[in-house]
């Protein structure tokens, strides 16, 4: 593996790139994004950032948000990851980045623990959050942080660390993060907009599926089943599932949260989250997916309950 050094390096090679979100964006892959494409355009180096669909509204508050495309427009020099465990995490465009991956300098810069160091260049650090690397990565590019790179890289910090309450956020984390506010990232509206803020017919989904949560193995795992027929009833998308798999951690009991996405029929999307005794990576992995120890993601093909019955089953070879 590479140092940052060694990836600043090169990425002041270059010049021209295209930067890769994940599927379905959270805020730690678009934070991360963004800030390397206005470092990069600070340097002078053509970029410009690809995302397979359509950015959640959440990340408006994020103005290059805009800019985002979902297919290159130029034949570039680079192909840089952001917060992508493998290929196949940037869903439509996986295809995009294959083939030029054989004629051009790839980097991958990511913080999952199950990252397949796919690119000629990687630099993986499991922390709490990708713009932790990120923020380092864009000082060693010798970028000074202006108030819009702090408030992209404070959105990706305070999503994927739960607003600094996950049990894998560090000392770095919080002195990363008081720099950014100190270059003027707004945590509070950031805040309010990335956590706070839900249109009425999200709040109604949310209500809907908290309200026919499931409790396995005496109640030590959660689950939460969201059909396609209720995000259509609601006339809304995948990511306004955002944040459904987090609340079952609420519950006293849990040890382990899922979300079940119906993507279409017979297939799901699942998200793991887990208090710390279960590693859902290792479960996700059953499955061919992976992420965090703490947080991670699969999919699973079958009915329902076939699915729910894997997934349970799984869940219980690590409760113990």
């Amino acid at each position: 593996m590479n140092t940052l050094h060694e990836i600043a390096a090169v990425i002041k090679t270059a010049e021209s790139a295209v930067i890769f979100t994940h599927m379905r964006p959270d805020g730690d892959t678009v934070g991360s994004a963004l800030a390397l494409s206005r470092a990069l355009s600070y340097l002078g180096i053509k970029n410009e950032v690809l995302s397979e669909g359509k950015i959640p509204e959440t990340f408006a508050c994020l103005k290059a948000t805009q800019n985002i495309r979902r297919a290159p427009s130029f034949d570039a020099q680079m192909y840089i990851c952001v917060d992508s465990s493998d290929p196949s995490r940037l869903g439509l465009l996986e295809s995009v980045y294959n083939a030029g991956a054989r004629k051009k300098i790839t980097v991958n810069v990511d913080h999952h623990i199950s990252n397949t160091r796919y690119a000629k260049y990687n630099f993986v650090r499991e922390r709490s959050a990708n713009c932790e690397n990120m923020t380092e990565l864009i000082e060693l590019l010798g970028v000074p942080l202006d108030k819009e790179l702090a408030c992209e890289l404070m959105a990706g910090l305070i999503t994927d660390s739960g607003n600094f309450t996950h049990s894998d956020v560090k000392g770095d984390c919080f002195r990363i993060a008081a720099k950014l506010a100190d270059a003027g990232a707004d945590v509070n509206t950031l805040g309010y907009a990335l956590f706070r803020t839900r249109t009425k017919p999200r709040a109604e989904l949310y209500a809907e599926t908290v309200s026919r949560l499931r409790y396995l193995h005496d109640n030590r795992l959660v689950v939460a089943i969201v059909p396609q027929e209720t995000l259509s009833r609601y006339a809304l998308d995948s990511d306004a599932t955002d944040g459904i798999v987090d609340f079952g951690l609420n519950v006293d009991t849990a040890e382990v949260s899922v979300c079940l996405l119906e993507v279409k029929k017979e297939q799901y999307k699942v998200s793991l989250r887990s208090k710390g005794r279960v590693n859902v990576n290792e479960v996700a992995r059953t499955f061919g997916g992976g992420g965090h120890v703490l947080a991670s993601g699969c999919m699973l093909f079958g009915a329902l309950e076939e699915v729910l019955d894997r997934l349970s089953y799984a869940v219980l070879q690590h409760l113990g």
